[in-house]
């Protein structure tokens, strides 16, 4: 095992020590090429991913470091102090990238992938390989609290196989969303595996506020009816402003809240083309691929999630949620993290926007049930993270050394508490052991259930594009 180990850390931590961007321009590159695209050709989808990945990210740390002092200042007129600090996602990627089990992890998630593209389990080629991260990430907190190295591993493939599995459930709904049913992209991004959970919540709001939905808005329509008070950038300065009046700040400070929220609003939509132009290179590759070798198979490609990022409910819901989720974290029995680096949701709302299909009201309804879900989930890998972050010389230098560190809104907290209960059950207590059974078991029934209507939806699709053919 250590053999196989070593080999993944050769082969791979090289390329993934470039960082997120210049990785996915490496391998996007690499396969396009390796699928008869011409190479400059190829590079170029390459490097328009890469831009487009790291514009998505310049623009989320614009959001969060210009909404902080605000959200920081709410929080300072309440009195109420928590323990650990939120540090958002990019030093977690850094603590689990520096663990050698991180590159096996991603070894054996592609040739999971490709298996069950042999087998055709599967129509999603996962390019997406930056983000195994929260997968490996999972697989660690579990061996952290207790699990051996195989227990682990054999929880990260059922994980890694379900959202493998899920990428093709949720195809047709990103076709729906990007208005284009010839796009190639779906994703196996760890945050879309709250979509069981949200579609639970959905059935239940139907069950009790459906009548919300009469309020609801489309913004690309509210756009048609009243010109640029419905536009993305407007949107953006209204919750600019709303910020701004929850943090008590001053008319410059609130002005400043509302153009950037509309600057950014308006440059996310842009931003989510790019991904369209970027793989169409590697789609081509594939088309050409399926139709000379696999019958005319059509195969989806596997990216991250900001592809979607053009829908500005995102956005929309993501800023309303934010100091819903301060609110929350104040008064949530159990919790113990300060929402700063995490509170643009990212780990929540995408999920959010494929179960309802972009409806913002059911958005930041179920979004706020949920939220608990992901600041327990933060204040419980919170030693974890602290520990390791400590032991690879990865704390960051602005927290005080004896506090410790989570993300609020990491991806995959139901993942979290199943990584925290199999960990504890290898001690061989009989609690975590039941725990960890019912927790396995919940998880599947919930997913196999969850595909089910998701089945129904996509036929429904089917059902339509048949009928505009017709």
């Amino acid at each position: 095992m250590q053999t196989i180990i070593h080999f993944a850390n050769v082969v791979f931590k090289p390329i993934i020590d470039l960082g997120a961007a210049p990785v996915m321009l490496i391998v996007l590159t690499l396969i396009a090429w390796a699928l008869g695209v011409k190479f400059f050709r190829a590079l170029e989808g390459g490097i328009r991913l890469a831009i487009a990945l790291t514009g998505i990210s310049a623009i989320i740390n614009i959001l969060t470091t210009t909404y902080q002092p605000a959200l920081t200042a709410f929080v300072k007129s309440t009195g109420i102090q928590l323990s650990i600090t939120d540090v958002g996602w990019a030093p977690l990627a850094t603590i689990t990238w520096g663990s050698p089990y991180t590159l096996f992890f991603l070894l054996l998630m592609v040739l999971l992938n490709v298996g069950m593209l042999l087998l055709k389990w599967t129509n999603t080629l996962d390019v997406d390989i930056f983000d195994i991260w929260h997968i490996s990430f999972t697989a660690l907190m579990a061996i952290y609290f207790g699990a051996n190295f195989w227990v682990a591993t054999a929880l990260i493939i059922l994980i890694g196989a379900l959202k493998i599995i899920n990428s093709d459930l949720m195809k047709p709904t990103f076709n729906d969303l990007l208005h284009n049913n010839d796009n190639p992209m779906t994703t196996t991004h760890l945050n879309y595996m709250m979509n069981p959970v949200i579609m639970l919540l959905d059935k239940i709001y139907d069950l009790f506020f459906r009548w919300l939905d009469r309020f609801d808005f489309d913004s690309a329509k509210l756009n048609e009816k009243i010109g640029f008070w419905g536009s993305n950038f407007a949107i953006g300065c209204y919750l600019g402003i709303f910020i701004g009046l929850v943090g008590q700040q001053g008319v410059e400070q609130i002005f400043t809240l509302s153009f950037t929220g509309g600057v950014c609003l308006q440059l996310f939509s842009l931003i989510g083309s790019w991904f369209i132009k970027a793989v169409e290179p590697l789609s081509q590759g594939v088309t050409d691929l399926a139709n000379k070798h696999l019958k005319g198979r059509k195969l989806n490609i596997g990216l991250d999630w900001p592809f979607i990022a053009g829908r500005s409910e995102m956005w929309a819901a993501a800023n309303v949620l934010a100091p819903i989720l301060l609110l929350e974290a104040l008064v949530l029995p159990g919790n113990h993290i300060l929402p700063l680096g995490g509170i643009i949701a990212m780990g929540v709302t995408p999920a959010l926007l494929v179960v309802t299909r972009g409806r913002i009201i059911r958005m930041i309804v179920i979004g706020a049930v949920e939220l608990p879900i992901f600041l327990w989930a933060g204040t419980l890998s919170a030693p974890f993270i602290t520990s390791v972050a400590k032991s690879v010389g990865a704390f960051p230098a602005g927290v005080k050394g004896g506090t410790m560190i989570a993300e609020s809104t990491k991806e995959g907290p139901i993942e979290q508490f199943l990584a925290y209960a199999v960990g504890k059950s290898s001690t061989g207590e009989i609690k975590f052991v039941l725990y960890a059974i019912i927790g396995l078991a919940a998880y599947c029934l919930i997913f196999w259930w969850y595909a089910r209507q998701m089945k129904k939806r996509n036929a429904i699709y089917a059902k339509e594009l048949a009928d505009n053919k017709d």
